[in-house]
């Protein structure tokens, strides 16, 4: 966040301000997913884009590596990367509709 206030080429920002519905592998029912932000952007060229940005942990973002055991954690962690990979293509489909663009950042991208 603080980032986004500093930086010059932001033009506008918010945090979960958007509903996006997605369709949950787990129980196959509808959910509403918050975008962690909603950013306006002024391009090297000088227009403006929008984009939906979800910070994750970089492991949250990998396919979890099959196991021989199936363990509370394992599963805990497939969950997670199935309802992650739900939301994301919905924000995809969500963005494509609009001209906008999805992106998921890790602490990679941050440096951290």
């Amino acid at each position: 966040m603080n980032w986004l206030d500093k930086n010059d080429d932001i033009l506008q920002w918010g945090s979960e301000e958007l509903i996006i519905p997605y369709k949950s592998p787990v129980d196959g029912r509808f959910h509403r997913y918050f975008p962690d932000f909603l950013v306006r952007v002024k391009t090297k060229d000088g227009k403006t884009k929008t984009m939906i940005i979800e910070v994750k942990p970089d492991r949250e973002t990998k396919e979890p590596k099959p196991r021989k055991r199936l363990t509370k954690q394992y599963l805990q962690e497939v969950t997670t990367y199935g309802i992650n990979q739900a939301k994301w293509k919905a924000a995809q489909e969500y963005c494509l509709d609009r001209g906008w663009e999805f992106k998921v950042i890790t602490e990679k991208h941050l440096g951290i």
